[in-house]
């Protein structure tokens, strides 16, 4: 870490320290609510709301969708939730830095993932464990796994701390059982982590940097008791990283009212029951890749955007991805890199059969569909976050919309640092040696003349 990045921490941890009380600021919100009965109806429709109020003034049309979904869902886990703003400051366009993370209540438990198939990462797990356990007295969730790793029950001590650690299974419900993550290992963690939340809010994540490349991972974990203390003491700098709802049904025929009408997003939501066509569901953080599998043919994709064919994709695949994975595969085919508060979805072909087929991006409410065109020699494939593999056969369709459950993502410093950060220290964006300016190039000639009126040999320029 640079001693620049370590000056910048520093000042941000002393700035999230000075806390508001969150009770406060209900109070003063409550207070704005009130205000507002005063103004007329039709000005009120639009103070008052997120996506319905806003749609009743425009002649009592409703949007089905809007950036997130229906409504940006501001709870993650049972206690965490977005500081609430005045309804006066309420922007069609949020500021990132307004993004705040504080508690409903004291948080009592913590998932923790570690990077699997790396011994390096014991070391810290145990540390940060036992630490969290014996001087936080928090519920300590693990996987599976976890309890049955070899090297870890080898500790005496260790394996009696463990005993007290509660397990899972993929697939259950955690969603009012964890209060935060904390992930040690890579961007694949972080991943991971994002997946075992399907159905419901992600709790928030505070990412430490032990593995590979680590561009989702901000925190160095040397510094884990500080960050971990700042972050419970609450009002933390959040990047709200958007998923992908991706629907994969065996016809074309997709039923209405798919996605739950949320108008208090504070509750939890009404689970539906599931249409009889529905194949497969799954949301991703990164990425959904379509691609021709082990067919030698040419992929050959239909792709629609709000029920409106937009074009036939002929090539190897198409990317389509999160702001936070446009840094991923979406960036080696050749994508902008997007930052994760931008509310988009990009669109990526994979080596297209034509050279004007260039990546685009589209507004993250937009619903797309993908099938395989009737006139294609094979069926394609389809990877979510690289894994859950489907087979996409003649006829089914794979629905994509952006999710009303993103991830929220603990910064380090704040979103916009941290960002480029990652961008400059994992992928060496924009650095080369500095041009030498023409006084510097001068002095290097008059030196070099000297040196030859001296005796002295000198190198061409």
């Amino acid at each position: 870490m640079t001693d620049q990045r370590r000056a910048r921490m520093a000042q941000a941890s002393m700035a999230m320290r000075s806390v508001d009380v969150v009770d406060e600021e209900m109070g003063k919100e409550k207070a704005d609510d009130e205000n507002v009965s005063a103004i007329p109806t039709r000005r009120r429709t639009v103070i008052e709301g997120p996506g319905l109020n806003r749609a009743r003034m425009l002649g009592g049309m409703r949007r089905t969708r809007s950036i997130n979904a229906p409504v940006p869902s501001p709870s993650f886990g049972p206690k965490a939730m977005l500081k609430r703003v005045p309804v006066s400051q309420i922007m069609h366009v949020t500021d990132p830095s307004s993004q705040r993370l504080v508690w409903k209540a004291t948080p009592l438990s913590v998932l923790i993932i570690k990077k699997i198939f790396d011994t390096s990462v014991l070391g810290p797990f145990k540390e940060m464990t036992k630490w969290l356990s014996q001087e936080k007295n928090l519920v300590i969730y693990v996987e599976g796994k976890v309890q049955e790793d070899e090297d870890l029950l080898a500790n005496k001590e260790f394996s009696t701390l463990m005993k007290k650690f509660k397990t899972f299974k993929e697939g259950d419900d955690l969603s009012d059982r964890i209060d935060f993550i904390i992930c040690l290992g890579g961007d694949g963690t972080l991943l991971w982590a994002s997946s075992l939340f399907q159905e419901g809010s992600v709790p928030p994540v505070m990412a430490y940097h032990l593995g590979s490349l680590g561009f989702l991972t901000p925190f160095e974990f040397e510094d884990f008791k500080e960050s971990v203390n700042v972050f419970l003491e609450g009002n933390a700098a959040v990047t709200l990283r958007s998923r992908l709802k991706c629907l994969i049904f065996e016809n074309s025929e997709i039923p209405n009212g798919l996605e739950v009408d949320n108008s208090d997003a504070l509750k939890p939501p009404s689970k539906k029951p599931d249409p009889p066509n529905l194949k497969f569901k799954f949301q991703v953080m990164n990425d959904v890749v379509i691609d021709r599998g082990p067919s030698p043919y040419l992929s050959n994709l239909d792709l629609f955007i709000d029920g409106r064919h937009v074009t036939t994709v002929q090539g190897d695949g198409l990317i389509i991805s999160t702001p936070t994975g446009s840094t991923a595969y979406a960036a080696a085919a050749g994508a902008a890199m997007v930052h994760p508060n931008v509310p988009a979805i990009l669109i990526t072909p994979i080596c297209p059969h034509t050279l004007s087929f260039r990546p685009i991006v589209v507004p993250a409410g937009v619903e797309l569909k993908v099938s395989v065109s009737p006139d294609a020699r094979h069926t394609a494939w389809a990877s979510l976050d690289g894994r859950s593999r489907q087979e996409l056969k003649k006829g089914f369709c794979l629905r994509i919309t952006t999710s009303v459950y993103p991830v929220a993502s603990v910064c380090s410093i704040d979103q916009i640092c941290d960002w480029f950060d990652s961008l400059v220290e994992c992928l060496h964006w924009n650095e080369r040696q500095t041009q030498k300016s023409f006084r510097s190039k001068i002095k290097d000639k008059s030196s070099n003349n000297n040196n030859k009126q001296n005796g002295g040999s000198s190198s061409p320029d």
